[in-house]
């Protein structure tokens, strides 16, 4: 059975406790990491994962708070000797500036460099990512400061499905990529241009009829983030919790 394993949940400014948000979807075939922050190696490894179990990467935008450990993560995949193939996914404004990130580490110079192959996803609904035997990966476009897609992890086994946000303004994107799923994991930053609060994301979840609303990308440090789990109640009935650090998802 697949899962998602929560990373991080903090917003754009992280704690001791509470990394940037980013996330990985453990398969049968190892797993596929949604953004990149940090040191990537050190939260891989309290998750349980290792870099040789890392098969796919997907950056759903350009913004520090989600590429920021892309370098560290490729430059330790090769000094640790990686030789299979990475597969890196996103749409072309971010891929694009992801490419010229590493060129100026000049990480074309790397000896024995392992092939890094990217897939440009278009900007529509519903797209494919990735599909293997137990787990299909679908994006859609969502409503962010620059272009960013949310995400749709489908278990074809158990016929469940967990939703992503991403960072985004409340958007029909959103409802339909969680609509029959069991958990849409949605930001909570606050109100205003670019991200919802938890009042909105409540909103979403039950739009799509979810099981279970999960909070996650919200603010941390003396912020009271417990109080977000009462406020998104008060739009949506079901199951609200706030997602932390190296939570795991089964689906």
């Amino acid at each position: 059975m697949p899962k998602v394993i929560i990373l991080g949940s903090a917003s754009a400014i992280p704690d001791e406790n509470h990394e940037n948000s980013h996330l990985a979807v453990v398969g049968q075939e190892g797993a596929v990491l949604v953004d990149c922050v940090g040191t990537p190696i050190v939260r891989l490894a309290k998750a349980g994962l290792s870099l040789e179990d890392i098969s796919d990467l997907i950056i759903t935008h350009f913004h520090p708070d989600h590429v920021s450990g892309v370098p560290l993560l490729l430059m330790n995949m090769w000094l640790l000797g990686r030789r299979k193939p990475l597969r890196i996914y996103g749409l072309h404004h971010c891929l694009e500036r992801l490419e010229d990130m590493m060129a100026f580490y000049h990480w074309e110079n790397w000896p024995s460099f392992f092939q890094v192959a990217f897939h440009r996803l278009p900007e529509q609904e519903n797209v494919l990512v990735l599909e293997k035997p137990d787990l299909r990966i679908l994006a859609s476009p969502v409503r962010h400061l620059i272009p960013t897609i949310g995400l749709r992890f489908e278990s074809p086994r158990s016929g469940q499905a967990v939703a992503y946000s991403c960072d985004t303004e409340p958007c029909p994107t959103v409802v339909n990529l969680a609509a029959g799923g069991q958990v849409l994991i949605h930001e909570a930053t606050g109100r205003g241009v670019g991200h919802s609060s938890a009042s909105q994301a409540g909103g979403i979840a039950r739009q799509a009829q979810v099981e279970r609303l999960l909070l996650i990308h919200y603010p941390t440090g003396s912020f009271p983030a417990e109080s977000l789990v009462e406020e998104a109640s008060q739009t949506y009935a079901g199951e609200v919790a706030l997602a932390t650090d190296l939570m795991e998802i089964e689906f």
